[in-house]
């Protein structure tokens, strides 16, 4: 090994690791907020300065080799150690805040505010896919705060959790454009009866989204579709729904897919609840930031204005996941 090894800069073993972990190099930027080039630039650097390779990359995969196996944990414990080091003498660690996915636009919002009221503050992107695996994570300590359905969530990990609501999200439903109600501006729920809807079944991401779609198709005649794949990623999600051809259900502002059309759900129009979720117990300069962010953002946008028409699960209200 190269004798400068031992002076790595932590930034590159940051930027190992996101790739390590989402063995894709566009989602390992996206979560650390820095353009594509400069990621496998640092990645780069430290292959030079350990002298080695730590990635096979290939134009549809990246996986790691067996020296970026090995470094994996060596890399997790230097990195805690620095943070460690930090927080003993008054600097905070990254605040790390997990967005489910890069297209979703409310936890984007609220982390963009969130930076805006902590300029001195490091806040870093995590991308669980989901609130059930995103908790498993914050109860770990190795995640801080997400976003999600909080009523979804297992009891087990609930009682570690603590939650605030941010946002009732209009759902809808993701339709290949040639299925017969694209055309419509908006699909009330009982054009749905008779058919099969994906809601990620299967997902252990994800079930508290499967929940929610179990709850508001019961008694209308709508099934919920048999789990599909494992997609890792957008690209790969939009490949699998696209050869399913199965409807999706969905959030209004969900990103838009090749081939398909997003169109909102009536009669009536069912809500997701959305709260900020964070391990109980968390103390960081960040954090209180990332809440007021989302408080602010709450009263801004009406996001938690109730429309007479709306439809919520009664677990949902029972757990607390509705503003009153």
């Amino acid at each position: 090994m190269p004798a400068h090894a031992a002076h790595l800069d932590p930034r590159l073993l940051r930027a190992f690791l996101a790739v390590a972990e989402e063995l894709h190099f566009t989602r390992a930027a996206a979560r650390l907020y820095v353009a594509q080039q400069a990621l496998s630039r640092d990645v780069r650097r430290l292959e030079r300065e350990l002298g080695t390779e730590l990635f096979v990359r290939t134009t549809r995969q990246v996986t790691l080799t067996a020296d970026g196996e090995r470094l994996v944990p060596y890399a997790r414990r230097a990195l805690q150690a620095q943070d460690d080091l930090l927080a003993a003498f008054g600097q905070a660690r990254p605040l790390l805040v997990d967005l489910n996915s890069p297209g979703l636009g409310t936890p984007r919002r609220v982390l963009h505010r969130a930076r805006e009221l902590a300029p001195d503050c490091e806040l870093m992107a995590r991308y669980e896919s989901g609130l059930t695996g995103a908790a498993g994570e914050m109860v770990a300590g190795r995640l801080d705060a997400s976003f999600g359905r909080f009523a979804g969530l297992d009891p087990a990990l609930r009682a570690g959790l603590d939650h605030q609501p941010v946002r009732y999200e209009p759902m809808a439903i993701l339709l290949p454009e040639d299925h017969p109600l694209a055309a419509s501006e908006a699909v009330p729920l009982a054009a749905l009866e008779g058919g099969t809807v994906y809601a990620g079944a299967g997902n252990p991401r994800t079930p508290e989204w499967t929940d929610l779609a179990h709850r508001l198709f019961e008694g209308r005649g709508i099934e919920v579709a048999p789990p599909a794949p494992l997609a890792v990623g957008d690209e790969e999600f939009q490949r699998i729904m696209a050869k399913m051809r199965t409807p999706v259900l969905a959030v209004i502002d969900f990103p838009a897919m090749p081939g398909s059309v997003l169109r909102p759900l009536i009669d009536p129009v069912p809500l997701s609840p959305v709260s900020l979720v964070w391990r109980k117990g968390l103390v960081h300069p960040a954090f209180d930031a990332l809440r007021r962010a989302a408080a602010e953002l709450t009263v801004e946008e009406g996001w938690l204005v109730r429309p007479a028409e709306g439809w919520i699960p009664a677990i949902d209200v029972a757990t607390g996941s509705v503003h009153n």
